[in-house]
């Protein structure tokens, strides 16, 4: 019976304490927001997947997120105020719009670019003409004689 009070109240020791854990972990919506934002620390991950073993930069944040959306703002609320906090660094893929809209369509532009560039090589190539060898005697001045004693040579001392 006493080992029953003791089971008992050591779990209910560990339910009390981890209740202020429960607390302070985000809501899924701020992790789904905080998504969308790069963690400040410099670690170069996404707010909401930093590894980093005790990071305060993205708890703090997460809360900021969170307590944003306690109080009822919006998404766009939340991210304006990250903007402004931290500048436009902290966007993980940069906004479809503005100056910004280069970053997305260049990819796009370089491909075809760069498709165009092949298909006029390939072109290029295609029309080339093809010089046939008619003579030996065409090409850098080598007289059939001379030809022929270099294949004598060449088949004597290949022989062995």
């Amino acid at each position: 019976m006493i080992k029953a009070r003791i089971i008992f109240l050591a779990m209910l020791f560990c339910a009390a304490s981890s209740l202020p854990l429960l607390a302070q972990q985000p809501s899924n919506r701020a992790h789904q927001i905080g998504g969308k934002f790069m963690c400040m620390c410099g670690c170069n991950q996404v707010l909401s997947q930093c590894n980093h073993v005790g990071c305060t930069v993205s708890t703090a944040m997460l809360k900021e997120v969170d307590q944003g959306l306690a109080r009822g703002d919006s998404e766009d609320t939340i991210t304006q105020a990250f903007v402004q906090e931290f500048g436009t660094k902290v966007y993980a893929e940069p906004p479809h719009s503005g100056f910004s809209l280069v970053a997305w369509s260049m990819p796009a532009v370089y491909l075809a670019i760069g498709l165009v560039l092949v298909l006029f090589v390939i072109n290029r190539w295609r029309k080339r003409p093809v010089h046939a060898v008619s003579s030996v005697s065409d090409h850098s001045g080598i007289s059939p004689e001379m030809l022929e004693r270099a294949r004598v040579r060449v088949a004597r001392e290949t022989q062995d």
